[in-house]
């Protein structure tokens, strides 16, 4: 039997998080279809060593928070689960700089700045964002660094989506008249991105879709959609089972899409359904895909008396320039896996060269590096540098032959993890906190560099030949399609995307009008 809803969101990320809460309290019926799984406090890992409660890989029956893709041109990191991203991110919330509004294919569709002024206030507020209160080892040092290099006025500690109230002390929900569920004062044991294991974090389960849920929406996990199509006034949704042996299939009908899935899942069933359902689809789908011009490098420090995984993931950041700034990330104690994908940084135009340059680094300091890999615990004694950039350059995502995604070049340079401005800052923490600098193995050996923020892919533009949606978000060509998630972001934000993402959502649900009250007559 088919199940009939006005609108189906397809992933429960910030954007169909807002989305569900929004509608819902319009009083339309929804449902919220995600590939993951449902997370108590108690599901998340102790340490990144538990790859089987932490990563997202299926084929080895691991069904954790946090995937890993890797393409061509770059690596991402992504999340999964009720909640999407929000279980694995790092909980920063900073609102981009005047570019990001004023460049892309949205620009001239409206004065941007404007219009997201209060509807970033509005997710800052549904989100929980409070000022980190306390600095750290990690963060004391890039303050000492901003003096260094004569920036400190530029140093701050970011909004982040976190409750910190009394130190594991739980209270009834401070958020929302007491319709939320009870919260727990933050510990600062630096597990933000193996999942809070404490109740402090501010998760999407624990806002958006928590009331969504009061307000009748339901949430359908560990199914994922392949297929939507038009039906009469609507579209039929079918999905599989993401987690079962023998995935069972179902069918739904909704008078509304609403695509969510984040970037990788939203672009790659839409390039699906533009072969075959939904073929209107621009053709500018998968283009404009953007990175943040992010490196993300190690520092693992020798000095024992450093404890560099206290505070939240990220609890301090420095703006570098007028177009760079720098953050300071952190994993819990014991969470030690990234080690083993890590090589020492390095540069140089081939793989040769990259190799030659590990090397001569591992062979002139042997016992350093020993102990960097093998001795000190890693997530105890090293901090990673998040460095990104509002400079733009774009990529393609398309379908391969075997159908999964693919990268191409789009415009302006390759992304690349040789930044000058980010070797040199890593140069100067490294010797700030007497440490060494390793990366990626991908950045390390081939230049290819891991994001957490890919964006872009179904853009905004005037019509169907400049994006995939319009201002409104809505999918030129069907009518009550919409995307909703990161993929939307129409130009480089040069920060941390999920405020951005949160606050579009916003918008594009306030433009929808209240659900009509069907009358009956006798």
């Amino acid at each position: 039997m088919q199940q009939e809803y006005d609108y189906i969101i397809i992933g429960s990320g910030f954007g169909g998080s807002v989305s569900a809460l929004r509608l819902s309290e319009k009083g339309y019926r929804v449902l919220v279809i995600e590939k993951g799984k449902w997370f108590k406090a108690e599901d998340f890992p102790k340490t990144n060593w538990n790859l089987k409660k932490w990563l997202w890989v299926p084929e080895l029956r691991f069904f954790g928070i946090m995937k890993l893709s890797i393409f061509r041109h770059i690596a991402v990191i992504s999340g999964t689960g009720v909640g999407g991203g929000s279980l694995v991110y790092a909980n920063t919330l900073p609102v981009p700089k005047k570019a990001f509004y004023t460049t892309g294919s949205w620009k001239e569709l409206a004065n941007w700045e404007t219009e997201l002024k209060p509807f970033y206030q509005q997710a800052l507020k549904m989100l929980g964002a409070t000022p980190n209160p306390k600095l750290f080892d990690g963060d004391l040092a890039l303050k000492q660094m901003a003096q260094e290099i004569g920036r400190e006025e530029h140093f701050e500690a970011p909004d982040v989506a976190v409750y910190f109230g009394k130190e594991n002390e739980t209270v009834k929900d401070p958020y929302f008249d007491g319709k939320g569920p009870d919260r727990t004062g933050c510990n600062f044991c630096g597990g933000c991105m193996t999942g809070c294991r404490y109740n402090a974090k501010n998760t999407l389960d624990k806002n958006y879709l928590w009331l969504a849920q009061q307000n009748g929406a339901e949430i359908l996990a560990e199914n994922e959609v392949f297929e939507v199509k038009p039906s009469g006034a609507g579209y039929e949704v079918r999905t599989r089972s993401s987690t079962a042996f023998f995935p069972k299939k179902k069918k739904f009908r909704a008078k509304g899409v609403i695509f969510s899935g984040g970037v990788l899942g939203t672009i790659k069933l839409l390039l699906k359904l533009k072969a075959s359902s939904l073929p209107k689809l621009s053709d500018k789908l998968g283009h404009d895909i953007r990175t943040n011009n992010e490196t993300l490098i190690s520092v693992s420090t020798a000095d024992k008396e450093k404890d560099l995984s206290k505070g939240v993931a990220i609890g301090s950041l420095l703006h570098t320039d007028g177009n760079s700034h720098l953050e300071i990330v952190r994993y819990s104690k014991g969470s030690g896996f990234w080690k083993l994908l890590h090589l020492p940084m390095a540069s140089g135009k081939n793989p040769v060269s990259r190799m030659l340059h590990i090397s001569g680094q591992l062979f002139s300091s042997p016992l350093a590096w020993f102990k960097t890999y093998f001795i000190n615990s890693w997530s105890r004694s090293t901090t990673v540098l998040l460095f990104m950039q509002s400079i733009d350059s774009t990529l393609k995502l398309k379908r391969n032959f075997f159908g999964s995604l693919s990268t191409g070049l789009g415009q302006g340079e390759k992304p690349t993890s040789d930044i000058p401005e980010s070797k040199e800052l890593t140069r100067r923490y490294s010797k700030i906190i007497n440490g060494k600098a390793t990366s990626f193995a991908l950045e390390s050996l081939a230049g290819i560099p891991t994001t957490a923020h890919i964006l872009g892919g179904a853009v905004m533009g005037n019509n169907a030949s400049e994006g995939v949606i319009n201002s409104s978000n809505e999918v030129f060509g069907y009518k009550n399609m919409y995307v909703i998630d990161g993929a939307m972001i129409s130009a480089n934000p040069g920060v941390n995307p999920s405020l951005s993402i949160t606050a579009i959502a916003e918008r594009a649900m306030s433009l929808i009008p209240e659900k009509e009250v069907e009358k009956t007559s006798f």
